[in-house]
């Protein structure tokens, strides 16, 4: 796909709707088909803005592979224990920084809301999505996904994808 071939309204529209299907599918617990957003070699990161802003390498969580984010996926349903929760992401602000012939560069603003076992909804993380959206194997994936969270800490374990 020529991305430059797009108007900047069917450019808009797919990225936005990546974003959509995207955290729909973690919101569900669809985490099976999460690593099907990504290309075979990717780049996943979340790190916290402290981190992003020092320049400091040090992520949360980094994988550079489908492979890895599967493996990611296994632990936590079948290693990780963990009270029940559900997610609800929210996304918005998507802008495109840049837009090549082969890729988009893409910024939005992410915020998750995370309702615990008792039913209380409290705010879980938020932060921007740094987003390199490539055209492979006949769909939009991330090649990188670059998750920068403003929150300073993270309460518990951070088992579900942002």
């Amino acid at each position: 796909m020529d991305f430059l071939a797009l108007s900047p309204l069917e450019r808009q529209y797919e990225v936005e709707q990546l974003l959509a299907r995207y955290v729909h599918c973690i919101d569900d617990d669809r985490l099976e088909a999460w690593p099907e957003f990504f290309t075979r070699r990717c780049d996943y990161r979340i790190v916290a803005r402290e981190n992003a802003e020092r320049g400091l390498p040090l992520a949360t969580i980094a994988c550079d592979s489908r492979g890895m984010l599967e493996d990611r996926v296994v632990s936590l349903r079948n290693a990780n224990i963990y009270g029940w929760h559900r997610y609800r992401h929210l996304v918005g602000s998507v802008l495109l920084l840049e837009v090549h012939a082969e890729e988009i560069v893409a910024r939005s603003h992410y915020a998750v809301f995370r309702t615990r076992g008792e039913g209380v909804g409290e705010t879980y993380s938020v932060g921007t999505y740094d987003d390199h959206i490539v055209f492979d194997e006949g769909q939009l994936r991330f090649r990188a996904k670059l998750v920068t969270y403003d929150t300073h800490r993270i309460d518990s374990l951070l088992a579900t994808p942002l």
